[in-house]
Order: structure tokens, then C-alpha cells, then sequence
């Protein structure tokens, strides 16, 4: 590993990548050498907005020419089996979109490949990194609400999925995934309410497919039970508009209502943050947040940590050990859907 600059390599130049070039150039011990991308006209709009000039469209040969330390990937779940195998073998630390893989079982076979090369291994799942859930934790393990966790209630309308022209200004891809609300978006809240609650021991789901014109459904109601007692509930749907306007929808992705044995919290749209303690009146809870990068500049909190844990040794939150679980979560509520009925889990 270098010993001044992590030197770092990305992946990819879609839609999303854009975030994570952005938020590299903002962390100082990292310097982002070379990217690739099998689209040469995309990898033009990446140099001349973020400046970095050593472009390949064979990432096998910029991991050999330039010797990372660390990759970035930021391409489809279904090249990750085979960048991760490629990274990993070279003794490179990867950093790696989700979904990780079209399966468990695939994502079981990049994090054992990965662990037996003895490479670090983290799952840029940004959601727990927003600024209100990390805050909103903060509050929970401070005894804001209480000793005593009772519920998690978050309501999602993104409204960028109705009409003929569903997801094609962004991501137009979703339109033809087989399974698209829980495994693209429902994932994210998964993996936060594990992060803000602990483990969760039983599930339940309802899915629907409320545009008829794309594959996989986009409608669902998921129910947590956690083993400390604790339930949630993620209510969704990409349909439906929510109460601001739709281009403001995905900085919160909705609204949150946590209650405790003392009281609850809100997060509204616009990011506040509101306490009432039982008996008492709601009232702002003051923190930073701001709109920069995405969804409170996430990106750049997630990609801070995983630099931090190369440089200090230190274990990733969303390691692949760690989000494994939350893809065997993920495919449960799928089980749960197809059979009508609740799952228990145990890890």
C-alpha cells in the first residue's frame, strides 16, 4: 500500500458514478489515478469534468498498468463476480456497488473470493450514511426516545415511476429488472433498519407492480420483527408522488417515524429532524445535513469510511461478511411475497 496517497482506480461512468468521482476529489489521502469503461464517449465526459486522464476501456489492463491500491466499482450487478475476481487476485482492495450480485449465492462467491485473497472488502451501501440516520442512531443510543425501541416507520413515494416514460431520464435498466423495488431500492432500508434497530429475526412482504409497463414490481410494504423486540415497517412505492416536489424526493427518500419507550422522532423531506417526548411538544432536533453531492452527501460519508478503515486497519460497516446478511434478508421478503406468509430468520 502506498505510503503517502491511497492510489485508487474506479469502474464505471454512469448515471451514478458521477457522485462517487466527486466525492474521491474531496478526500485528501486518496488520489484517483486511472478509470475505465467500455463506453469511450462517456469516458470523455469523466476526464473533462473530473479531470483524471488515464482512461482504459480494459480495466484488466489498468489494474496492471497502474497498480492500485484500491478499486472502485461502479458498474452493473452483473459484472462485479468477475471485476471482483480479477481485483482480488492482484491483491487489490475493492470497494464495490450494490446490488453485489444477481443472487445470494453469487454474492456468497465474490465475498469468499475476495476474503480468501486477503484483499479489504467493502459494499458502498450508502443509505446508512445519509446525515439523518446517522444522526437518528446517534439519538436511539443516546436514550433520546428512551431505553426501549418500540417501532420504525418509514413512508416512501418517488413518483419517478408512472407513465410510458418510467426511469428512462436516469436509469432507464430498471425498466427491465425482474425484481426491482425491494432488490434495487428496499435493500438500502434493510440494511439501515439492521443499522439503526440490530438484527431482525422475522419478516413479512407484500409486493405489486403498479406500471404495467416494466418487469419487476414497484409497490411493496415490508415487515421487520428484531430480536430486541423492536418492529418496522418500510412502506414504498415509486408510483406515487410524494408531498414535495418530485425532483426534491430523492434527497430523505421519504419520511421517518421512529418511537421509543420515552418518545419519538421524525424525519421529514427537507432533512429536520423533530423529537417529542411522550407528554411533551415536538421540537426541532438541530444537525448538520446539507444537499450537496447525493442524498446529504452520502456518497462521500461511506467513501470517507472505507478510506479510513485502508488507512487505520479498522472493520468496515458494510463489509461483505456484513451485507451478506442483508441480502439473505432481501431475498426472504421475496420468499415471503411469493408464499404469502412470514419467515423467521436466524443468523
Amino acid at each position: 500500500m502506498s505510503q503517502q496517497k491511497l492510489k485508487g482506480v474506479c469502474i464505471g461512468a454512469g448515471y451514478f458514478s458521477h457522485f462517487q468521482y466527486e466525492a474521491w476529489q474531496r478526500i485528501p489521502e486518496v488520489e484517483i489515478v486511472a478509470f475505465s469503461n467500455r463506453d469511450a464517449e462517456k469516458g470523455d465526459e469523466i476526464t473533462a469534468k473530473f479531470g483524471i486522464q488515464k482512461f482504459y476501456t480494459d480495466y484488466r489492463e489498468m489494474f496492471d498498468l497502474e497498480k492500485p491500491d484500491f478499486v472502485d466499482i461502479i458498474t452493473p450487478p452483473p459484472s462485479h463476480q468477475e471485476i471482483c475476481a480479477e481485483a482480488a487476485k492482484r491483491g487489490i482492495d475493492i470497494i464495490c456497488q450494490k446490488p453485489l450480485g444477481p443472487s445470494v449465492n453469487v454474492a456468497r462467491e465474490i465475498i469468499a473470493n475476495a476474503a480468501a485473497a486477503n484483499v479489504r472488502f467493502m459494499v458502498h451501501e450508502n443509505f446508512r450514511f445519509q446525515p439523518w440516520h446517522r444522526e437518528i442512531k446517534r439519538l436511539i443510543d443516546a436514550g433520546a426516545i428512551g431505553e426501549t425501541l418500540h417501532s420504525l416507520h418509514f413512508r416512501s413515494r418517488m413518483g419517478d415511476g408512472w407513465g410510458e416514460n418510467a426511469y428512462i431520464p436516469r436509469q432507464p435498466y430498471f425498466r427491465d429488472y425482474p425484481r426491482l423495488l425491494v432488490y434495487e431500492t428496499g435493500v438500502h432500508y434493510i440494511d439501515t433498519f439492521r443499522y439503526l434497530a440490530g438484527e431482525i429475526s422475522r419478516v413479512t412482504a407484500w409486493l405489486r407492480r403498479l406500471n404495467p409497463i416494466i418487469k419487476g414490481e414497484d409497490c411493496g410494504l415490508l415487515v421487520f420483527e428484531f430480536q430486541n423486540g423492536a418492529l418496522g415497517q418500510w412502506d414504498a412505492n415509486r408510483f406515487n408522488e410524494p408531498a414535495c416536489p418530485v425532483s426534491e424526493a430523492r434527497y430523505t427518500f421519504g419520511e421517518f417515524l421512529v418511537e421509543g419507550s420515552a418518545g419519538s422522532l421524525r424525519l421529514y423531506l427537507d432533512g429536520r429532524i423533530t423529537i417529542k417526548p411522550l407528554g411533551g411538544e415536538e421540537a426541532e432536533h438541530h444537525y448538520h445535513h446539507e444537499r450537496r453531492g447525493f442524498a446529504g452527501d452520502c456518497c462521500y460519508i461511506a467513501q470517507r469510511h472505507f478510506t479510513d478503515c485502508l488507512l487505520t486497519g479498522a472493520p468496515c460497516e458494510t463489509s461483505g461478511e456484513e451485507y451478506l446478511k442483508t441480502m439473505i434478508i432481501q431475498e426472504t421478503m421475496y420468499e415471503s411475497a411469493a408464499k404469502h406468509t412470514s419467515i423467521d430468520l436466524s443468523f
